[in-house]
């Protein structure tokens, strides 16, 4: 169980209504930890809050596009005051899903904005709060899309790279005040936003986690940064780091081609590509 007198009294779920999200925030009210949770979706927000209330903490919520330029100055008017000794943030999404240069340059801004400049304003803000208290954690989840270009999704792959490195540089920052930092890196994971997207969970071989087990782990191993990869995927993080950088490439683009094929089609072959 997460340490409360480590990461609590109260958290902070930035995407905190379903999904991953709704799982830290139960998991987290497990722990006695009270929540803020925000999100933009105002149905799922209350069902979740709901939930954690049950558990005997309090919570707050904030329905809030963290795309807007006031949204940071409103989490502080929910926030000031209270001593937050864990910031989530798993806000990250891929609004984006065309090749780069035939795209909308205003939907690659809002890919990089939420999942970098949102990201940055938040840690900024909590983390200089825990660093003074010598205390606390910062989670940031990750993708596994965070080690591979790849097409269609090729900003949000790059701001997902750009997280992990940002983390590990500051987990090294704020490891002498004991403020622990943490990429947590999904796979593919069974939460609304993947189904939405109409992802193939039935592959042969495909490793599926589910919501609340790869938050578990990620609670579980919070002092365990600067990176964690979830669910069993270590092997294909490290594959994916790895020379030479075009055949490895190839060889992912296929998979995901996959992942989106309907289930009656047959896959491509590899010298379709």
């Amino acid at each position: 169980m997460t340490d409360k007198s480590v990461y609590g009294p109260w958290a902070v779920i930035a995407g905190g209504s379903e999904g991953v999200g709704a799982s830290f925030a139960e998991l987290l009210a497990d722990a006695g930890i009270n929540l803020v949770l925000i999100a933009r979706k105002p149905g799922p927000l209350h069902e979740t809050a709901d939930r954690a209330r049950a558990r005997g903490v309090e919570v707050r919520t904030l329905t809030l596009d963290l795309l807007d330029p006031g949204a940071l100055p409103a989490i502080r008017t929910v926030t000031d005051g209270l001593e937050v000794g864990l910031l989530v943030f798993n806000a990250g999404a891929n609004s984006y899903g065309h090749e780069f240069v035939t795209g909308d340059l205003d939907r690659v801004q809002g890919v990089l904005d939420l999942n970098i400049t949102a990201q940055l304003a938040l840690t900024h803000h909590f983390g200089a709060l825990m660093r003074e208290r010598r205390r606390g954690g910062i989670l940031l989840v990750g993708s596994l899309s965070g080690f591979m270009g790849q097409a269609q999704i090729s900003v949000y792959s790059a701001a997902k790279a750009f997280g992990r490195v940002f983390a590990e540089g500051l987990w090294l920052e704020l490891g002498q005040y004991d403020v622990h930092v943490l990429e947590l890196v999904l796979g593919v994971t069974r939460t609304p936003a993947m189904e939405r997207a109409g992802l193939r969970m039935d592959l042969p071989g495909l490793r599926v986690a589910e919501p609340e087990d790869v938050a578990r782990e990620g609670l579980e191993h919070l002092a365990d940064g600067p990176v964690w990869v979830a669910g069993e995927n270590a092997g294909t993080a490290e594959k994916r780091s790895g020379f030479p950088r075009a055949e490895l490439v190839l060889a992912a683009h296929e998979a995901s081609r996959r992942l989106l094929l309907p289930a009656a089609s047959p896959a491509p072959s590899a010298s379709s590509s």
